[in-house]
C-alpha cells in the first residue's frame, strides 16, 4: 500500500466519486489506497479510481490472493443461503471507506423469498453515506452481482433508499472499531 505501481496493461476502472467508466492506459502510475472486497481503490494523477479484481494482475497483485478468497467462499457454500447472502454483502465496500456496507450500517433490509422455480429471489434495501455519491449505482451493482453469484439465486434486486437518512450511529461496533471510532 502507498507504493507507486506502474500499470502493466490498460485497465478499465470506475472514477471515484462520479461513478463514470474510465480507461487507465498501460504505464499509468497508480498508488493502491485500499484493497477490500476484491476491488482496489487507486490514486492516479487524475484522482481516485476503482479497479476490479479481474484486473489485479495489472497492479502486480498475486492471483493466489483471489484463490484464497474463493476457498473462503467454498467454505460458506454449505451455510444457509441467507448467511451466504450476508457474507457476500460484507464483501462490498464503499471505495473511500475501509469498512463493508453491512458494518457501515448501509444495508437496511435483506429478504429472501422462494420463487416458483424453487430458487430464491433476494431483495436488498440499502443507502449511502451521502445521497449525492456517484458511486451508489456501482456499489449497488457490486452487491447485486455478488448475490447473483451464489448457487440457488434466481434474481437479486438492490434498491437505493434514502429513508431513514444514514448517520454514523448506524455503524456497527465492528465498523466503529475498524474506523478507530471506539
Amino acid at each position: 500500500m502507498n507504493q507507486e505501481i506502474t500499470l502493466t496493461r490498460e485497465v478499465e476502472a470506475i472514477q471515484i466519486p462520479s461513478g463514470d467508466s474510465i480507461v487507465l492506459p498501460v504505464g499509468t502510475p497508480v498508488v493502491i489506497t485500499q484493497t477490500l472486497g476484491g476491488t482496489y481503490t487507486v490514486a492516479t494523477q487524475a484522482g481516485l479510481a476503482r479497479v476490479s479484481s479481474k484486473d489485479a494482475d495489472a497492479l502486480g497483485i498475486d492471483p493466489e490472493e483471489h484463490a484464497q478468497k474463493q476457498e473462503i467462499a467454498a467454505a460458506l457454500k454449505d451455510a444457509p443461503l441467507e448467511d451466504q447472502v450476508w457474507a457476500q454483502l460484507k464483501e462490498v465496500y464503499d471505495p473511500e471507506i475501509p469498512v463493508d456496507i453491512v458494518n457501515l450500517g448501509l444495508v437496511y433490509d435483506c429478504t429472501l423469498e422462494e420463487v416458483d422455480s424453487g430458487k430464491t429471489k433476494v431483495n436488498v434495501k440499502m443507502t449511502l453515506t451521502a445521497p449525492g455519491c456517484g458511486m451508489g449505482p456501482v456499489i449497488a451493482a457490486d452487491a447485486q452481482s455478488r448475490i447473483m453469484a451464489l448457487d440457488g439465486i434466481e434474481d437479486a434486486q438492490v434498491d437505493l433508499v434514502w429513508d431513514p437518512v444514514w448517520n454514523q450511529d448506524m455503524i456497527t461496533e465492528e465498523g466503529k472499531m475498524k474506523l478507530g471510532m471506539i
